[in-house]
């Protein structure tokens, strides 16, 4: 590796580390933290840290506050209303093209997943294992679609907005109790999808996105 690309992989690798603390809950919004303090969280130099405040700011996900040091984003009515707006924004779109574009063996793996998730929730009682898994597929479908638009910009902008909503899912809201309806909208979903009906696929994912966006605001 040469020298000039060293930098940016130790910024990459502070921004990933940061993110990733973010979501497993050891960062929390609202708190205040230092640069010293990301450094022994993510195990990389000072310098690199420093690199990436400006970004993380410009995302949303940081804020400098006079005379109190950095702030993790607070989850507030705001960030919840315009995290989701951007959310409906890119998935319509995407769940459109999707539903034109896609593989038949993509939309078939993607029911396989949802029946055999929604069938083990309907058969057991709900464990944390499960509803982990469930989560996991929930996040995953969302993902194929901008994926599948092979778009290096909406992407990115998509993943940093992933953040912003998985982190209103942690404060706000889970899945926990919630694995069966949450199975049956996106089945509503790639039912679309198997009938190659935008339209349809467009109206199923905003009633999904919408339900979302209506218990995050539940105070």
């Amino acid at each position: 590796m040469d020298d000039t690309s060293e930098p940016a992989t130790l910024r990459e690798k502070a921004y990933a580390s940061f993110t990733r603390h973010l979501l497993a809950r050891d960062l929390r919004p609202g708190q205040f933290v230092s640069q010293r303090e990301l450094v022994a969280f993510t195990g990389l130099p000072l310098g690199a840290i420093r690199e990436i405040v400006p970004r993380l700011e410009a995302e949303g996900l940081l804020s400098t506050i006079p005379q109190r040091g950095m702030q993790i984003a607070h989850i507030d009515i705001s960030l919840i209303r315009e995290a989701f707006q951007f959310r409906l924004f890119m998935e319509r779109e995407a769940v459109a093209l999707f539903a034109v574009n896609a593989s038949d063996a993509e939309i078939s793996r993607l029911r396989r997943e949802h029946e055999e998730m929604l069938a083990q929730a309907l058969a057991q009682t709900a464990t944390p294992e499960m509803e982990a898994k469930a989560q996991n597929i929930d996040w995953a479908m969302h993902d194929t679609f901008i994926s599948a638009l092979d778009n290096e910009i909406i992407a990115k902008a998509y993943l940093v907005n992933s953040v912003k909503i998985r982190l209103i899912h942690q404060e706000r809201f889970r899945i926990d109790g919630r694995v069966v309806p949450v199975m049956r909208e996106h089945l509503a979903v790639i039912d679309a999808l198997e009938k190659r009906d935008p339209q349809k696929a467009v109206e199923a994912i905003s009633q999904h996105i919408d339900n979302a966006r209506r218990l995050a605001l539940q105070i």
